[in-house]
């Protein structure tokens, strides 16, 4: 018995009581289906920093339109309308899904960061073969640094008032 223990899984089926060769039987999670509504629509929410975004995707010629204006529009730094742009990107989905958004709170980057992720669970939930993707690239966890609140006897977050010796 001693003899044929070889290595840490030998010992562990020894202690057991079964064979180390025994099939061990590994529990398989359910495949993810897609979540849509009665439009064929896909709903999620993103929130970055105070900025919280309510997004709905559908498949169309890659519209974006967020608070009833164009997605031009509204975030007109060309540096914020590459940030929606990425999900769709890196799922190799681009002009494939109109989006419709309402964001509130925060800046323009703050929404501009919602928006994403917002999209980024959306396009998930409507295909979830997309999931490793948007997984890998960061987009589906949500983004938890916030404006650190300011202390007493400080005059903002750190920084203190300035110190005389005399």
């Amino acid at each position: 018995m001693v003899d044929d223990i070889k290595s840490l899984d030998d010992l562990k089926a020894a202690v057991a009581g079964t064979p180390a060769d025994a099939a061990v039987a590994t529990p398989v999670a359910a495949p993810r289906l897609p979540q849509r509504d009665a439009l064929g629509r896909a709903y999620a929410t993103g929130k970055r920093k105070d900025a919280v975004a309510r997004v709905w995707i559908r498949p169309g010629k890659g519209n974006v339109v967020v608070n009833g204006k164009p997605m031009a529009e509204y975030f007109a730094r060309p540096v914020l309308q590459m940030i929606l742009k990425q999900p769709f990107t890196v799922a190799g989905v681009e002009g494939e899904f109109d989006v419709m958004a309402t964001v509130a709170g925060g800046g323009l980057s703050g929404q501009a960061g919602a928006v994403k992720h917002g999209i980024s669970k959306a396009l998930q939930l409507y295909t979830p073969e997309l999931r490793g993707a948007l997984k890998a690239a960061g987009f589906l966890t949500r983004d938890s640094r916030v404006v650190e609140r300011k202390k007493y006897g400080k005059a903002k977050a750190r920084k203190s008032f300035q110190f005389s010796k005399r």
